[in-house]
């Protein structure tokens, strides 16, 4: 099968690898498409921390199975799948308690071990979701919908809650739209007039722009006067991160799913008058992956919510650099499959 791997920093290549086979308790899968993170970029660039090379990337996965495993009874061969790339240790506190996405071991298949820019792929059959329903670009994108999911499930929405998405990238565009769905008032702020325009055509829900003289008065205008119930950053920015306990009313929360590297620094007397909630978001779990092929099953999340560039597989890894790492046009983009 023909594998694209990078093989150091700035360097990916195409190998032939022999087409794997499932062990117990797996299914090979057939690839469809392949969704390109932010981590990819990152680790093409040598920016990724904990990374190791050579590595085949991906980890936003739509297959079709073609193999299964002994003892495999709940999948069929021709059947669609999305895979869920966290595969953790069942031992740890957080996996004991239900919270498998914060694993204390966990390894994540296409940045810890190699993923989807590939042919074929065998996977435990545990980490697929069935997705019959579901258009194999729109399923490529259930995993970063997934995470915009978890956030949104950290946050506690409630139907017709006031809430603030700092960040009109791929995460902070799911987290918005499926706020939406969840029946919340939602607001994006962005300093990007295209993500900006991108939200207004595609999501169909407010946005400002957070760089503007006027934005608090802009906020409030949208929120009966008052500030955010919560706020989501998705921005992985520190100022804006910072920011974040500046928008929200007394009694707010805010949930971080955007991550950098560096402190928070805030002002504590504005934590504690407005007796802040604060809280992190990190991957999803089986519960925010079945939501989203529900939503998406539903028409409530479309893969033209985040979607901006398609490419192909047999020729992305001569143009990577250029189409992908330098493409100040592209929001997310996909990698399809012949």
């Amino acid at each position: 099968m023909k594998t694209l791997i990078c093989q150091e920093p700035t360097k990916l290549v195409y190998q032939q690898r022999e087409v794997p086979s499932p062990a117990a308790g797996e299914a090979v899968i057939k690839i469809n498409a392949v969704g390109i993170c932010g981590t990819d970029i990152h680790a093409w660039s040598g920016k990724q921390p904990f990374f190791s090379y050579p590595r085949v990337l991906g980890h936003e996965i739509c297959g079709e199975v073609t193999t299964l495993g002994a003892g495999v009874n709940q999948f069929k061969v021709g059947q669609r799948v999305a895979v869920m790339p966290y595969l953790s240790c069942g031992k740890c506190g957080a996996c004991q308690s239900g919270r498998t996405n914060c694993c204390e071991n966990i390894s994540v298949i296409g940045v810890h071990q190699d993923g989807g820019f590939c042919e074929y792929l065998s996977v435990p059959v545990s980490n697929l979701l069935a997705v019959d329903g579901v258009d194999p670009i729109a399923a490529a994108l259930i995993e970063p919908f997934a995470i915009s999911a978890h956030a949104v499930r950290r946050a506690a929405l409630a139907a017709g809650e006031h809430v603030l998405v700092v960040g009109a990238g791929p995460i902070g565009l799911g987290v918005a739209a499926i706020a939406k769905a969840d029946g919340a008032k939602v607001i994006v702020a962005d300093t990007s007039p295209e993500r900006r325009a991108h939200v207004t055509e595609q999501l169909g829900v407010a946005v400002i722009d957070p760089a503007s003289a006027s934005f608090e008065a802009d906020l409030r205008a949208q929120f009966d006067g008052m500030l955010a119930a919560k706020v989501i950053d998705a921005t992985g920015n520190q100022f804006a991160m910072n920011n974040t306990v500046n928008l929200i009313r007394h009694g707010g929360t805010i949930v971080f799913v955007g991550l950098f590297k560096g402190d928070l620094s805030f002002s504590d007397p504005e934590f504690h008058k407005k007796e802040t909630t604060m809280m992190g978001s990190r991957n999803a779990t089986k519960e925010d992956f079945a939501k989203v092929g529900r939503l998406m099953s539903e028409g409530k999340l479309s893969a033209n919510m985040m979607l901006t560039h398609r490419f192909n597989f047999d020729t992305i890894g001569e143009s990577y650099e250029q189409d992908v790492v330098n493409n100040r046009q592209l929001l997310k983009g996909v990698i399809e499959f012949n």
